[in-house]
């Protein structure tokens, strides 16, 4: 697989996880999908680690590692994204409603 496939490939995946907080964003509070969002990369986060230690004492050491690895991946991503969508808010917010998708 060429470099090009597998980041399109992560593309994907990232449009399929907005998807579906899309379709729970209809029916649940905006606010509420995110905070879910959140709580599902963390605890997703969390099981990668720890699916590469032997033990708990190997976790701790690696959690000391692997959270400001996640912490600042997330900050760079976020940034990007308000950037993006403070550069592109009229075309991206012009059809706002209550049931506005949040991609």
């Amino acid at each position: 697989m060429s470099e090009t496939e597998k980041d399109q490939a992560f593309y994907d995946m990232a449009d399929e996880f907005i998807a579906l907080a899309n379709q729970f964003a209809k029916q649940v509070d905006k606010g509420k999908v995110s905070a879910a969002f959140l709580y599902a990369a963390a605890r997703f986060n969390t099981f990668v680690v720890a699916a590469s230690a032997n033990n708990a004492s190997e976790l701790s050491e690696y959690a000391l590692k692997a959270q400001p690895y996640f912490e600042g991946e997330y900050r760079k991503m976020l940034r990007e994204h308000f950037a993006d969508y403070t550069e592109n808010f009229s075309a991206y917010m012009a059809t706002e409603s209550p049931n506005k998708n949040l991609n």
